[in-house]
């Protein structure tokens, strides 16, 4: 699988994740999210800036529960629990947001 952005071929595992996460800009993300059928907003960026910020930070994607906590201290109660997330990201955290975040693929998830 592969998408376009920037004039590039970037390439995708067969369920859509990035093969190299070097290659992830935001042109990417847009490119990806659309195989998601995801529009996005500034709202779904919030999560994916986070995701790759919390990623950076300790070196692994961050679990629901965790992400969840860094949602509210954040954006408050009303944008951090997994049904704000689920309707954003109809796939959820995890197989969703990660993905067009440009993280990497968890264990287990296909």
């Amino acid at each position: 699988m592969q998408v376009e952005a920037n004039g590039k071929t970037i390439e995708l595992s067969e369920a859509g994740w990035l093969e190299n996460l070097d290659e992830w800009t935001p042109e990417v993300a847009v490119e990806i999210a659309k195989n998601e059928k995801v529009e996005l907003t500034d709202e779904h960026w919030d999560i994916i800036n986070l995701a790759r910020e919390l990623f950076e930070e300790h070196g692994k994607v961050c679990e629901p529960r965790a992400f969840s906590k860094q949602m509210k201290k954040r954006y408050g109660k009303d944008r951090s629990d997994s049904k704000y997330i689920y309707a954003l990201f109809p796939y959820g955290l995890i197989k969703s947001a990660n993905k067009i975040a440009g993280l990497p693929r968890p264990k287990g998830c296909s």
